[in-house]
């Protein structure tokens, strides 16, 4: 059976100033998604001062999983982290459903798509 999973890597760039609230924002994003999202398989948020940026590592089960995100714990985290940070880029890989697809091009936050090429997993 093919791998259904979609990995998406996207940064949010904090105001001056913002980064310890947009962490904290990520912290409740990351508690949300780990009680409220069974097929979420992982969520790793990186830290860069330098940019004053977080760096966030999503993996979900399938399209189905991240419509539920997306709909769910991302929406409503959405306008906070907004007003604190600029979104993007976001970095879809994976069969994204074409719907997900033109919710996240309207949402103007710099997304791009890429369906699985090749590699291996241990």
């Amino acid at each position: 059976m093919e791998n259904q999973e979609i990995t998406v890597f996207y940064k949010w760039t904090a105001k001056p100033g913002k980064l310890d609230e947009l962490i904290t924002i990520y912290k409740e994003v990351l508690k949300a998604m780990k009680e409220n999202e069974p097929e979420t398989l992982k969520m790793q948020c990186y830290i860069s001062e330098e940019e004053n940026a977080i760096i966030v590592h999503d993996v979900f089960k399938d399209g189905s999983a991240l419509g539920y995100h997306l709909q769910g714990t991302a929406g409503q985290h959405f306008p906070k982290l907004s007003e604190i940070a600029k979104p993007g880029p976001f970095f879809f890989c994976g069969n994204v459903p074409e719907e997900l697809m033109q919710a996240a091009k309207a949402m103007n936050m710099g997304a791009e798509f890429s369906t699985n090429a090749f590699g291996f997993e241990r």
